[in-house]
């Protein structure tokens, strides 16, 4: 079984909006790598290469969750905008982060 959660595979719908957005955006920048970072702890914690309490991974857990909740809004509310001199359609995310 997998352990990771990449937002690409959580949302494959939004693949390009993620992509656009990534080097667009750096409030949603911010949130996908914090994402990764915590997925990324939680994995070397449930694999038992680092230690962490019961409450600890639960935490970090319910951040992950957040963070994702947080990503998803983002996603549905980019919207398509034009920038001078029309090199083609940008996307910028309308929410901000907390």
């Amino acid at each position: 079984m997998d352990l990771h959660h990449p937002i690409l595979r959580e949302f494959p719908e939004h693949r390009e909006t993620i992509k656009r957005l990534k080097g667009s955006d750096n409030n949603f920048r911010q949130l996908y790598e914090e994402y990764h970072k915590i997925d990324e702890e939680i994995y070397r914690i449930e694999e038992d290469i680092d230690f962490a309490t019961d409450q600890e991974i639960e935490e970090l857990k319910m951040r992950r969750a957040k963070l994702k909740d947080y990503i998803y809004h983002e996603l549905c509310n980019a919207t398509v905008i034009a920038p001078m001199g029309d090199t083609g359609p940008m996307l910028r995310a309308r929410a901000q982060f907390p």
